[in-house]
């Protein structure tokens, strides 16, 4: 079939010779079947004035649409802005009402200058909070462990604890405020010592204490400062589970028992810097041994291993 009999055929311009040949190719009745069908297939009437009048209403709006989005981004920008703002106030404030902490690690110790020059020495495994911003109006320390104080003179000092209060004007002191332990030793000047409900003037030289619950008064050396300033741990008449523990602490070392008396009372010395003789210096009085390992010390009594 020639390739022009199709166009020719749709429109009516086939001669009869070319019409009868067309009808006998194999294509004839495909297209036939096409012509037929699309006959009835009508397309959709055009409205140009109705097509023309949306056109007209989009090219409107989008025209009218950059007057409203240039606002936005600044009215965006000043509500990030407010929040921002609120935020940034709201986090000063907020910082400046939180106290300050300084901590100390095992077998670690440290210094901090307050406000007023007062100094706090700490010893191992303690900590010490205050507020910077209150404290020309409130001169309070709260502390976990022990520290030394050197106190400015000025307006009452006070150091505060779960077990007890002190309270002085400018002086030296030691506070230990440890689990059932709580030790305040005056070393110049007064110091006023509340203890459940109960005031106590310790002069210089002298030691509150209170082991689970009992209270003990000491006389101490008139040496300026505690021992554990001078790299040592001294004892009188303490229980020997509250020596252990400061063992424990100085050497970041743990410690354990095995058929020992840790209720025995132990009055002596031992060295912070020097293990073995930490452990010599306890072992001995005691009359009991000990099993050194890598990060562990076992005490045991007798010919336990």
């Amino acid at each position: 079939m020639q390739e022009n009999y199709l166009a020719k055929w749709l429109n009516n311009e086939l001669s009869d010779e070319e019409l009868a040949t067309f009808k006998e190719s194999t294509e004839y009745s495909s297209y036939k079947r096409i012509a037929e069908t699309s006959k009835g297939i009508l397309s959709p009437k055009f409205d140009s004035d109705r097509a023309w009048a949306d056109i007209s209403s989009k090219v409107l709006k989008t025209a009218e649409e950059p007057k409203v989005i240039a606002f936005r981004p600044y009215k965006n920008f000043l509500r990030v802005a407010a929040v921002l703002a609120l935020l940034l106030t709201g986090s000063y404030f907020y910082l400046n009402t939180l106290d300050t902490t300084v901590k100390t690690q095992l077998a670690e110790q440290s210094e901090v200058l307050l406000p007023d020059n007062s100094e706090i020495f700490l010893n191992a495994d303690s900590r010490v909070s205050f507020s910077e911003r209150n404290w020309d109006d409130e001169r309070n320390v709260s502390l976990n462990g022990e520290a030394f104080f050197k106190v400015a003179k000025g307006k009452k000092f006070t150091v505060s604890t779960d077990q007890g209060k002190v309270s002085v004007l400018g002086t030296q002191f030691n506070v230990e405020n440890r689990e059932g332990f709580f030790e305040v030793t005056c070393y110049e000047g007064l110091v006023g010592v509340t203890f459940n409900g109960t005031d106590r003037k310790l002069p210089a030289g002298s030691s509150f204490v209170v082991v689970n619950g009992e209270i003990k008064l000491f006389e101490e050396p008139k040496n300026g400062q505690p021992s554990w300033m001078m790299k040592e741990s001294s004892f009188k008449s303490i229980p020997l589970k509250y020596v252990l523990a400061e063992l424990e602490r100085q050497f970041n070392i743990v410690v354990e028992t095995k058929d020992v008396n840790t209720s025995q009372l132990f009055t002596g010395t031992f060295s912070n810097t020097n293990l073995k003789l930490a452990l010599e210096s306890i072992s001995t009085p005691t009359q009991i041994r000990y099993n050194l390992g890598e990060e562990k010390v076992l005490f045991y009594a007798g010919d336990t291993p």
